[in-house]
């Protein structure tokens, strides 16, 4: 959940700035510093050094200060530290990382929500397939973005593996990074919208193999889109 309010705002720029490494790990800061930098009350700096705590981004201890930790320490499966990530100058290597954990787990996924057979989840990757598909006739880029991520929610959610469920948000922040930052084509693939048709009707009758095939040319084309956006 993002959060709201000046120490929301605090968390923000304290996070965007640490991903950016303006402050590298193992450096420590003050909470005076963070008092005096962003014009804040010593309760809301604490209030803000404790979200990025829980975060794994800093720790905190009595006479030390706080102390930024290592990214790979961080909570990277935090949809905000995504954001942090792909506002940053590694915002090519968080891609990739989100690219490979999704064509690891969502045809797996998708496997076993067509061995699931339940026809409410059918019925509501069919409805959000046919949503994407509206969207892009009207070139709604805005609407493509949303349906396709309920698609995915669904898709992850029907697997019955909570796990994967939960991978949902990593995946929302990956399709709306896509659009805010550009890297997305001008005019939606006809194409992706048709694979996303395919795995939608391979879940509905039941066809695991060939839901998990569709959704691994779904998000390794998603891939190779992003790739050739970074390099062009």
């Amino acid at each position: 959940m993002e959060l709201q309010g000046l120490h929301g705002q605090v968390v923000d720029q304290i996070g965007l700035s640490l991903a950016a490494e303006e402050t590298r790990a193992g450096e420590v800061l003050r909470l005076e510093d963070v008092q005096e930098r962003y014009g804040v009350s010593r309760t809301v700096a604490r209030e803000a050094v404790r979200v990025l705590e829980s975060k794994r981004v800093v720790t905190s201890r009595p006479r030390v200060g706080i102390t930024v930790r290592p990214m790979t320490e961080w909570n990277l499966y935090d949809p905000q530290v995504i954001r942090w990530r792909l506002n940053s100058p590694h915002r090519g290597a968080q891609l990739r990382e989100l690219a490979e954990l999704r064509a690891a787990v969502e045809p797996s996924a998708a496997a076993l929500a067509a061995a699931s057979g339940d026809d409410e989840t059918c019925k509501a990757l069919l409805a959000h397939a046919r949503a994407m598909a509206t969207a892009a006739a009207e070139a709604d880029t805005a609407g493509f973005v949303a349906a396709d991520a309920a698609f995915h929610r669904a898709l992850l959610t029907a697997s019955g593996n909570g796990m994967f469920a939960q991978l949902a948000e990593v995946t929302e922040e990956l399709l709306t990074a896509r659009r805010e930052l550009s890297l997305m084509p001008e005019r939606v693939d006809q194409a992706a919208v048709r694979r996303h048709q395919e795995a939608a009707q391979a879940v509905a009758e039941g066809r695991p193999a060939d839901a998990a095939a569709c959704v691994r040319s779904i998000v390794d084309t998603a891939h190779s889109e992003v790739e050739g956006l970074l390099s062009g």
